[in-house]
């Protein structure tokens, strides 16, 4: 990747144009709005290669799209390293996307009848728990797979090395966050995310929930070319960007200066990304703030989606809607684009999900039909599948049927030698506890 010189300045060219532009020419420049024929925002990089309108040259087209976004601009109270403020507009494909979002992110999650509620949250979607701590490290280099990603957080296994224990540290983090959701941000709460974030991971341990300073000379490189992409603003301002960082996401909404939750979200998820306060696990500490502010706004649903999965999926995308974003004089539409297409597609894989998990269900209820096993353990296993038990005894399951106690073991233990549960000692009684691939056993063709 590589690091895109400053758009054309249409403050400059505009008045040249004008001066030697005629009439049916004016008439086509001012007649260009802030929405593209497309439904797409380009930058200079794309619009320079495409056709222009006839009768206007590239620079042309480029004055008009300007100064119809310039006309549509919404200045936000967070300074670029010039000092001067950035900016955003919503074309309507933001809007779109944003109307989707306030639908499907917010309320509940309904999958042919079948609806997930944020009662059910815990019990029906922790894979996607599993999932952002797992694709977030991954994103900043940790090698590790999703099996010992799950087998730490559920399992509460103790991680082995340095990259397993940046997943548990994200799962950590995003557990923290929730927990804070009604407070104030201040900028030791995000010192603290990031403390959460590199705890035992830092090459340097002291650099955990460390501002960064002058020494650290700390950049933003290309992985392959070392092309440096971004100098982050002087560490000397960082105390109070910060501050600014948490005014902005402090400050009420209201209909003077309504900015939409889900943009004020990825606006703070640009800024840590673009100040780089720290020396590394910026990039984490950034998608952790964005999730505790929209599960702060209510969308909690998001709480459940991968977002850095989607990011994975094209991380050039990603890297590409910051430099736009710093190329064209601060207009951070372009970065707010690519992340609610981010979220689109994370949702889309939620929805997905739970599609495919409802399926399975139906399938395992259609398998235990098959079964030669009683009422008693057909419910133990449907309520093993849907996560709603976690572990059983032979006194509770006696206690629930209102059978003896010789019948309640027998269930059991008829579940167990068919490979359903396994069973452990716990003081004098045994404990059966479902298999993990349950469904997938039931449901597995022969």
């Amino acid at each position: 990747m590589k690091a895109f010189p400053r758009t054309p300045d249409a403050s400059r060219l505009f008045p040249e144009i004008m001066k030697a532009a005629d009439a049916a020419k004016l008439q086509k420049i001012f007649s260009i709005g802030l929405d593209q024929p497309d439904g797409s925002y380009p930058h200079w990089e794309k619009l320079k290669r495409i056709s222009p309108p006839s009768g206007l040259t590239h620079e042309e087209h480029w004055v008009a799209v300007k100064m119809a976004r310039n006309q549509a601009r919404r200045s936000v109270k967070l300074r670029q390293k010039s000092g001067d403020v950035f900016w955003f507009t919503e074309p309507s494909c933001v809007r779109a996307q944003l109307s989707h979002l306030d639908l499907h992110a917010g309320g509940s999650l309904s999958s042919k009848g079948h609806e997930l509620t944020p009662s059910d949250s815990d019990r029906y979607l922790a894979r996607s728990l599993i999932e952002e701590p797992f694709s977030s490290s991954v994103l900043e280099g940790a090698a590790t797979t999703r099996q010992a990603a799950r087998r730490m957080i559920e399992g509460g296994v103790v991680p082995r090395t340095k990259d397993e224990l940046m997943v548990l540290n994200n799962y950590r983090a995003m557990r923290y966050v929730k927990q804070i959701k009604d407070e104030e941000l201040t900028p030791d709460i995000i010192i603290n995310i990031h403390k959460i974030i590199t705890e035992g991971t830092m090459d340097n341990p002291g650099d955990c929930g460390r501002l960064r300073d002058d020494k650290d000379n700390v950049t933003v490189e290309d992985d392959i070319t070392g092309e440096v992409l971004h100098f982050p603003p002087p560490s000397v301002e960082l105390p109070k960007r910060l501050q600014e960082i948490c005014n902005f996401a402090n400050e009420p909404s209201d209909k003077a200066n309504f900015i939409h939750p889900i943009i004020k979200a990825i606006i703070l998820h640009f800024m840590i990304g673009y100040d780089h306060p720290f020396c590394d696990g910026n990039g984490r500490t950034a998608r952790v703030l964005f999730y505790w502010y929209v599960v702060k706004c209510g969308y909690w649903i998001l709480e459940y989606v991968s977002i850095s999965k989607s990011i994975s999926a094209a991380p050039s995308q990603y890297g590409k809607a910051y430099l736009h974003t710093e190329s064209d004089f601060g207009d951070l539409t372009y970065f707010i684009i690519n992340q609610l297409d981010v979220l689109d597609a994370s949702l889309n894989d939620l929805h997905t999900y739970i599609e495919t998990r409802r399926e399975k269900l139906q399938q395992f209820e259609i398998a235990l039909g098959d079964q030669n096993i009683n009422h008693r353990q057909s419910f133990l296993l449907n309520e093993a599948a849907r996560n709603r038990i976690r572990n059983i005894d032979i006194n509770k399951h006696q206690s629930i049927h209102k059978v003896s106690y010789l019948t309640a073991r027998n269930d059991l233990e008829a579940l167990t030698s068919l490979g359903y549960f396994r069973k452990i000692k716990r003081g004098r009684s045994n404990l059966y506890i479902p298999i993990q691939s349950l469904v997938e056993k039931l449901t597995r063709p022969e």
